[in-house]
């Protein structure tokens, strides 16, 4: 079998330190808020703050101390900080919002950013409930407001040449059959969370936001992506990602109808969400397959895999593999940092008022899948979107 790589990545940094470097002024930096100063949040702050286009302004989270992480791990001493959203809109020198709350207040927030005329960079899902889409959508007509939803996929180099060399009407693969998609073992979601009493600057009430009235659970917060009414766990947080490719490949954003199995079959420490979990979307002449575990489960690749009439394409985030029914297969592979990708895509948007490679609608159009797949898993049923779309029901 001949393999032949192909490294996308050395180019593209110097591609962008060459177009982006210039693309705002030294005396006109952006400056950014981050509201959600967990993990992901300090993460992606950092890749915003190393494109030299913004300057940090306000750290907001319902807890201090991820407020002092953030600011240990990006070594920032004279930032502002806060326990609430309202502080960070008021700021007339705040022009842009990274939003990376918990899911739960991910609506919320964000028609609250938009409100005040803020740029916003989202993280994904976008929603936790498939009923505010339109909320959102609502929102964003008719202002110049730039919200970039956080499938970074969307802005790499490697994933735009893989639709137009395999997609695009080209016949490479023949015609789609399955879409089989596998992302597992998450030790971050394993770890064990043990109780505490409630930190002293901690806002519990502000965490809940307009989840209900729970009473105070140290684990509901720690581990928040464990309970169904903070997020959707694995069915949210990976199927998202890797039915998006799916969909944007294939044009199609119109999922027809799913099916999901799984449970908690190994982690019994009180979670809701599961930890285990298989899905099948259908679509017009296509199936999407989603497996996934936060066990120690092993793929060869994470990835997205298209088996064609004519070839298969299997797609990961370090590169990709066609296998042509009737040849060798090529391996690729690629380099770029696609969370910075999509932070230039997303400063590049707001300068020249270009879309986003991921706007609102590319969110929602991905998080739609998940809605179904998560709605199909409580319910045990086969459900479908009702015929004017507007809610999510049984199928007879």
């Amino acid at each position: 079998m001949k393999r032949r790589d192909f490294v996308i990545g050395t180019g593209a940094a110097l591609l962008s330190a060459a177009s982006y470097g210039h693309i705002l002024g030294a005396n006109d930096k952006l400056g950014v808020a981050l509201v959600g100063a967990g993990r992901r949040g300090r993460w992606v702050l950092k890749k915003m703050l190393g494109t030299g286009s913004f300057h940090p302004v306000i750290l907001c989270d319902v807890w201090d101390e991820q407020i002092k992480r953030t600011k240990d791990f990006l070594q920032l001493e004279k930032v502002a900080e806060t326990f609430d959203i309202n502080d960070v809109l008021s700021r007339k020198d705040v022009d842009v919002v990274l939003l990376a709350s918990p899911d739960h207040l991910h609506t919320s927030y964000a028609l609250k950013v938009l409100a005040a005329k803020k740029h916003l960079y989202l993280e994904k899902p976008v929603t936790l409930h498939y009923e505010e889409g339109s909320l959102l959508q609502s929102a964003l007509e008719n202002t110049s407001v730039v919200c970039q939803t956080g499938t970074q996929q969307r802005s790499g180099q490697m994933y735009n040449q893989i639709k137009e060399e395999f997609f695009n009407g080209s016949d490479k693969l023949g015609e789609i059959v399955f879409v089989d998609a596998a992302w597992s073992d998450f030790g971050w979601q394993r770890r064990e969370v043990k109780p505490r009493s409630k930190p002293k600057n901690f806002k519990w009430d502000t965490f809940l936001g307009e989840s209900g009235n729970i009473p105070y659970d140290w684990k509901r917060y720690d581990a928040w992506r464990n309970y169904k009414e903070f997020g959707a766990g694995i069915l949210s947080d990976l199927l998202t990602h890797w039915v998006d490719v799916a969909q944007w490949m294939l044009d199609d954003t119109t999922p027809l109808n799913a099916v999901t199995t799984g449970g908690i079959y190994h982690l019994k420490d009180g979670r809701t969400n599961p930890d285990t979990v298989n899905s099948i979307i259908q679509y017009n002449n296509w199936n999407f397959s989603f497996e996934c575990s936060i066990m120690p489960v092993k793929n060869t690749h994470d990835a997205v895999l298209f088996k064609g009439t004519k070839g298969n394409l299997e797609v990961f985030r370090s590169g990709y593999i066609y296998t042509p029914h009737d040849g060798n297969a090529k391996t690729y592979q690629n380099e770029e940092d696609l969370d910075l990708a999509h932070i230039h895509n997303f400063i590049e948007a707001i300068k020249t008022g270009k879309k986003p490679s991921a706007d609102i609608q590319v969110g929602l159009d991905a998080v739609k899948p998940s809605h179904l797949a998560v709605s199909a898993y409580w319910k045990n049923k086969r459900v479908a979107f009702n015929a004017e779309g507007t809610e999510i029901v049984v199928v007879p």
